[in-house]
């Protein structure tokens, strides 16, 4: 069985011994950079690597405690599973300490122990009331009932009691599985001579292999995966938890920077626009208003970003749903967990977690948009796709476009859609891109299709039925934003069903008849009428029209009637025989050539009493066309 990858990370104030109690721990000096060698303090992320009593090696992820640089310990947080509240014995809880452990719990940190470093700087009785109060500080919070141990990592004294405490916390998580499209947010970008551009961060999602394609976001530049090391070793994948440096072909330095998400190809969708659910910390010191500017951080991203909500201000320890405009797009997925600080002066005010990646506008007079947040935050996986697709009307969406806004994958996904399904709250469009539609939405489209059939048959009872082309521009107008599948399968079901008839372009309802009423019927038979009374010399279309067309203003459509029933026959352009006389025709020829063997012009001329070339040439033609005579030289004679 493959090992679950667990993160420890570290918190709390400067000069408390953060990276010393890191490196008794491990053995691994994670302050890396000389400035950091230089100043004392750790300034950038720090890591390394844990491997417990039991075998298990674990992930340690040690976090700048400098006010200046919190925004890398938000970033650091994002992934780990445990936490290590480091405070120092002989200065107890500080400004920061404070801050790191509110970080952790927006961030959605569930586990951890408390640690009070240098007692060997403390007196005994001091030390038991530093205990006394970190138990004070972390009660209410996650860490409310966390182990609290002394710790010198100077000594090495209560080392291994922590070590211990950290394998029991542990084995009670489940650690990440490699679920979802792979995420790797950026925190170091670099060139390697020889080997190109490499980029840094912690697995947060999914797995990568060397080889494979990735996009970097939001910018959505292409790269192939040409080498990975894990915690500083070469690997063949990338998975969840994991510190990782990938070696990227096809990009330069210039193109990556930190806040960028390396990610599987169309997994993520770059917006300017989130819905978030907002804890505003009970330590923020005004209430937050609408519209207030403040600094978004997620993964390693921090961007300026202006709060939208319903109300118009929130006070201190208040939770509310908000929407956030951003200036710079981030690609994120619904249940990432963030944090914002105030823009000035900065100090960390709140988070919580993404409900939609890829939201609308919503406006303050329209408060069931907002009711919406809540849905999406209490909601069944089956309701929120369901909320998905009726957002997304006609066109529907992609099963991927669905993981995008849902956050589900694999088969989290397929048993949500199996039952919408089967409850015939879903309709799969087709089975390439497995385009989805609500079935609420396919019904409705249904039933404006037969309500238009409807419509269209009482406006033109003449008419045999409506082209299939004009049908589709009705129910989705250019621009619409549907898929031309939709209408196909559309159609098939209702013919299918029995409820329409599709006669080869046109379309009708299979209820629809066509009747004439007393007037419609006796303009029928006039039309009839003429054309036999004027036998090889039939006038236009327009002409017979013009002699009825006071009697009935559906002339036109009675006359389209008798084409369409085989009464009249039209031979080119406006010429129109009635099938009587065009049988006539036929058994004059016939008997002719049965006698005479052929036929020319000037013996149909003859024949037909003197008519001319304009009637006699479209009459001949349509002998052969009927394969009644076959045209040999310039006379004509029987088919076979």
């Amino acid at each position: 069985m493959q090992q679950k990858t667990i993160i420890l990370g570290t918190a709390g104030h400067i000069d408390h011994g953060k990276t010393a109690l890191v490196k008794a721990l491990t053995g691994i000096d994670t302050d890396r950079l000389k400035e950091e060698k230089r100043r004392g303090i750790t300034i950038e992320l720090g890591f390394a690597h844990l491997d417990l009593p039991n075998g298990q090696r674990i992930g340690v992820v040690d976090v700048p405690g400098h006010e200046r640089f919190v925004k890398n310990m938000v970033a650091g947080a994002m992934g780990i599973d445990l936490v290590a509240l480091v405070i120092a014995a002989d200065e107890g809880v500080m400004p920061q300490t404070r801050e790191h452990l509110e970080i952790c719990q927006l961030l959605g940190i569930k586990k951890g122990l408390v640690v009070l470093t240098k007692k060997d700087a403390v007196e005994p009785d001091w030390l038991e009331l530093v205990k006394a109060e970190a138990r004070g500080f972390t009660a209410g919070t996650f860490l409310d009932d966390a182990p609290i141990l002394a710790v010198s990592s100077t000594t090495g004294d209560g080392v291994p009691e922590v070590t211990a405490a950290i394998q029991k916390i542990v084995g009670e998580l489940s650690g990440k599985m490699p679920t979802g499209p792979y995420r790797l947010p950026v925190d170091r970008v670099f060139t390697v001579k020889g080997f190109g551009t490499v980029v840094t961060g912690t697995s947060i999602s999914g797995q990568i292999r060397t080889g494979e394609d990735v996009l970097v976001y939001p910018k959505g530049l292409k790269a192939r995966i040409r080498g990975i090391q894990i915690h500083g070793a070469p690997a063949s994948e990338a998975t969840p938890g994991l510190r990782t440096a990938l070696n990227l072909q096809g990009l330069d330095r210039e193109d990556i920077e930190r806040g960028d998400v390396i990610a599987t190809p169309g997994s993520l969708h770059p917006s300017y626009l989130l819905d978030l659910k907002l804890l505003y910390l009970s330590s923020a010191r005004r209430p937050l208003k609408h519209r207030s500017p403040v600094r978004f951080h997620i993964g390693t991203a921090e961007i300026i970003g202006r709060i939208f909500m319903q109300q118009d201000e929130i006070e201190p320890g208040q939770e509310t749903f908000i929407q956030i405009r951003l200036e710079r797009p981030v690609a994120v997925l619904p249940r990432d967990h963030y944090v914002i600080r105030s823009y000035s002066p900065i100090r960390t005010i709140g988070g919580g977690i993404v409900l939609h990646p890829l939201p609308r506008k919503r406006k303050r007079s329209r408060p069931e948009l907002w009711s919406e947040l809540g849905m999406l935050d209490r909601t069944e996986p089956q309701t929120a796709i369901g909320y998905h697709l009726k957002q997304a009307g006609a066109r529907g969406l992609t099963q991927s476009e669905l993981a995008i806004r849902s956050g589900l994958y694999g088969k989290g996904l397929e048993r949500a859609l199996e039952g919408l399904f089967s409850s015939k709250n879903a309709v799969r469009m087709d089975t390439d891109e497995k385009r989805i539609v609500h079935g609420d939405i396919y019904r409705s489209i249904k039933e404006k299709t037969k309500g238009f059939l409807a419509e269209y048959h009482h406006e033109n009872p003449l008419a045999k039925g409506v082209s299939k082309e004009e049908l589709r521009s009705h129910i989705f107008p250019p621009g619409a934003g549907h898929d031309g599948r939709m209408f196909q399968k559309l159609l098939a079901e209702l013919v299918t069903s029995g409820d329409a008839v599709q006669d080869k372009d046109l379309v009708r309802l299979s209820s629809h008849q066509i009747s004439l009423g007393e007037k419609d019927a006796s303009v029928r038979q006039k039309i009839e009428d003429l054309y036999k009374k004027t036998g090889f010399e039939p006038p236009p279309r327009k002409d017979a029209l013009a002699v009825v067309s006071s009697e009935a203003g559906q002339a036109s459509n009675i006359f389209d009637l008798l084409v369409r029933e085989g009464v009249l026959i039209r031979l080119k352009d406006d010429l129109y025989y009635h099938r009587a006389v065009l049988d006539q025709v036929r058994y004059m020829v016939v008997t002719f050539l049965k006698e005479h063997g052929e036929i020319a012009v000037n013996d149909f001329r003859d024949l037909t009493g003197g008519l001319s070339r304009k009637y006699m040439i479209p009459l001949l033609e349509y002998l052969d066309n009927q394969k009644v005579t076959i045209r040999v030289e310039d006379k004509r004679r029987l088919r076979g």
